[in-house]
């Protein structure tokens, strides 16, 4: 029995507030300057993040009664470096990333007949490159949120293999052995998303970002089996590989040329300074703000049922799987938050969840 699960995508979809007073009223402890801050200059960053994958092998010996693609579940983390231009409000980047990935996914393939052989194909991505171009615009009275698309070459490390399971015969049969094909390639592809980039400080930047990855495989060996009904001998061919990935990453950079312990930003700082001690925190009249998250998750569960080992010492027969897929579910929530001029406030939550399964 093997099982995955992934849940992944947590994003603010959105955030509004609003106030019941002049701004004037509002007694708040930050120093406001009204200079743009620029994104010019390079940075380099960390991230983690997650996803959904897919290997697919295309059948040699006919349509497959469970489908040739394995689904393998993404967890990654790495590192960012790149480069920025600001003409105005619109920002020209070029980034390397290096991602490490905790990935594997299994399931039945080369299947053209419940009679004859069930071969198993597993695949596991362990390595994501991309360097990209970036292209975005800078939103806010002083510029500091950053939106952009993001497109270029990717390149990956896969492993894995296909085991043909049963071919009627043991391994001292010359006709029809039992037979694996690994494979552990690299393969270069390209890559698409887009992101949103919030600077915290003048030294550091939040980031939300999702990325498409698609590659192509290697051919891969499989060995010759038997056809029935009617019966027949499949000679020996090959099969292709291709897969695509679907990630989300939170990201945290720092920007070379700002002090990460500056007390204020020298191009206007929404950050406290120094001089804000005995200040209030709340303002002098009612306010609101509210918005809303959502999540998304992606599972799979597999149940093998294995026939007993034909004799003693010899390994169990793989006969059959069950293959749930698609267990996909989306959560959101919906809040809101009123503040009176006392400190004293009120907040309400709305949730909802949804999911589906295939089998």
């Amino acid at each position: 029995m093997r099982s995955g699960v992934l849940v992944y995508g947590a994003a603010v979809v959105s955030l509004a507030t609003c106030s019941l007073a002049n701004s004037a009223d509002l007694t708040l402890p930050t120093r406001v300057s009204s200079t743009l801050w620029s994104w010019t200059g390079g940075y380099v960053g960390f991230h983690g993040g997650g996803g959904y994958g897919r290997t697919s092998f295309t059948d040699p010996y006919g349509p497959s009664i469970y489908g040739d693609n394995v689904n393998t579940p993404t967890f990654l983390a790495g590192g960012q470096i790149g480069y920025n231009w600001q003409s105005n409000g619109w920002v020209l980047g070029a980034e390397l990333d290096v991602s490490h990935a905790v990935s594997d996914g299994t399931n039945s393939c080369l299947a053209f007949s419940g009679n004859v052989v069930i071969a198993t194909c597993k695949a596991g991505p362990n390595v994501f490159v991309t360097g990209t171009a970036r292209v975005g615009y800078t939103f806010g009275a002083r510029g500091r949120t950053l939106t952009y698309v993001k497109g270029g070459a990717a390149w990956q490390n896969n492993r894995g293999s296909i085991a043909n399971n049963n071919e009627f015969r043991h391994d001292e049969s010359p006709g029809f052995p039992r037979h694996t094909t690994q494979f552990d390639y690299g393969r270069f592809g390209w890559t698409v998303g887009f992101g949103v980039e919030q600077a915290l400080t003048a030294a550091w930047s939040l980031k939300f970002e999702y990325d498409y990855m698609r590659f192509a495989g290697p051919h891969l060996a499989t060995p010759p089996t038997m056809q029935y009904p009617p019966l027949a001998v499949i000679p020996a061919s090959a099969s292709d590989l291709s897969s695509s990935y679907q990630v989300g990453k939170v990201g945290l950079n720092y920007h070379f040329g700002s002090s990460p312990s500056e007390p204020q930003w020298s191009h206007g700082s929404l950050v406290p300074d120094r001089g804000w001690a005995g200040h209030r925190a709340y303002p002098d009249a009612w306010s609101i703000e509210g918005g809303s998250r959502v999540w998304i998750g992606r599972g799979t569960f597999q149940w093998d049922y294995n026939l007993p080992p034909p004799m003693p010492g010899e390994g169990v027969i793989p006969s059959s799987r069950l293959t749930y897929h698609g267990l996909d579910g989306i959560s959101g929530e919906l809040f809101a938050r009123l503040d009176s001029p006392w400190g004293i406030f009120m907040r309400a939550m709305l949730a909802s969840d949804a999911s589906r399964r295939e089998r």
